[in-house]
């Protein structure tokens, strides 16, 4: 029967010095480079990039607790998108599937992940400047959508003009809106004329122009 020592003799010497790196409980800056020849680095650093894809749990949080202080941010930030991307997916699945919220338990045996990151995650993700820059790219998307929707309410869509409507007020312009335009749950009131879907379908075209013009010239004001 071979035992450590026969193994750690037939060991390169390279080899050797690598195990020993990846022994220490927190490599530093600049270890690597005091240890290891350029071609040993290239080695060291393959051996990373498979224990960061293969690890998961809490094996996944101690490697990374260990090379804390030498990961570039490109690659930590790499990392919090999956870790966002994978928590936000399991939610959303496990939600469907069960009806309701699902436990951190539930979501790190879907996941991979070990409960402790994700009580980190949903403890801290909006404090992250990665997440305020998906709410600037949800914003940036706003106006695109919200022209769609006035575009389905000039068409007579009663849902869409309600929204429309109820999105702008909420945008603190509720008090202009609302002395000239009402909306309810089937029907649009403009000062004293109410217009449901099936009055809509019987206006002429003239009316409906000025009825788009309407819609248009509060869009105006409100922008």
């Amino acid at each position: 029967m071979k035992t450590k020592t026969q193994d750690l003799q037939k060991l390169t010497v390279s080899e050797k010095k690598i195990n020993s790196l990846l022994a220490k409980k927190k490599i530093k800056p600049g270890d690597s480079s005091k240890l290891l020849n350029a071609k040993e680095r290239d080695i060291f650093n393959k051996i990373l990039a498979n224990k960061l894809a293969e690890s998961k749990g809490e094996e996944l949080d101690k490697l990374l607790e260990q090379l804390s202080e030498v990961l570039p941010n490109e690659v930590k930030n790499q990392l919090w998108e999956n870790n966002h991307y994978s928590i936000t997916h399991s939610m959303s699945k496990l939600i469907e599937e069960y009806g309701k919220m699902p436990t951190k338990n539930q979501i790190a045996n879907d996941t991979g992940l070990s409960r402790q990151t994700i009580h980190k995650h949903l403890s801290n993700y909006a404090e992250h400047p990665l997440y305020a820059e998906q709410v600037k790219q949800f914003k940036f998307m706003a106006d695109r959508v919200l022209a769609k929707v006035i575009k389905q309410a000039a068409q007579g869509d009663m849902k869409a003009a309600r929204l429309y409507f109820e999105v702008m007020g909420n945008l603190g312009n509720e008090g202009r809106l609302n002395s000239t335009i009402k909306t309810q749950n089937n029907y649009i009131q403009i000062n004293q004329t109410k217009l449901s879907q099936e009055t809509i379908k019987n206006l002429s075209p003239e009316q409906l122009n000025q009825i788009e013009a309407v819609l248009r010239s509060v869009s105006n004001v409100i922008a």
